[in-house]
């Protein structure tokens, strides 16, 4: 997992909470419906924020991640039009909400692997997947430059 020397304590907990929700031992298909159960459990975007500015490149399906800064902390929402996506994207958001840029820039996706959703994604999804924390992690560079300047 991600070395600990520059995750905060806020962070390492959320990793701990996410280890406990998904562990190894878990079956594949009950994380499957888990993610499934995320999924639904998020609130879609309106239609105005269904445009394109929202939109990660380099997905398969459509998926729209959208930030805000409230202080210090970025807060995410985000959708889909896939389910299994959707709930990955729920996923994110429920990690990478309400961190500071600093946080999301020093929180890599090596959870990720650990998890297991590298290797029992479709390459197309995990593609999507690191997309969209891609997506997050600019989200986060650009809000930390907008702090640097004020």
């Amino acid at each position: 997992m991600n070395t600990t020397e520059h995750l905060t304590e806020r962070l390492i907990q959320r990793l701990e909470d996410l280890k406990k929700e998904f562990p190894p031992a878990l079956a594949w298909d009950e994380k499957y419906r888990k993610i499934i159960q995320w999924a639904r459990d998020l609130a879609p975007l309106s239609e105005a924020e269904r445009v394109d500015e929202f939109k990660v490149k380099g997905c398969q399906s459509q998926v729209w991640l959208v930030a805000n800064l409230n202080g210090d902390r970025v807060q995410f929402r985000g959708d889909s039009d896939a389910l299994i996506v959707k709930g990955l994207v729920s996923l994110l958001v429920k990690m990478y909400s309400d961190l500071t840029p600093v946080e999301i820039l020093s929180l890599k996706p090596d959870f990720l692997k650990e998890l297991g959703f590298e290797t029992h994604l479709s390459p197309s999804r995990a593609n999507g997947l690191f997309s969209m924390v891609k997506q997050i992690q600019y989200y986060g560079l650009a809000y930390q430059a907008l702090a640097q300047r004020t």
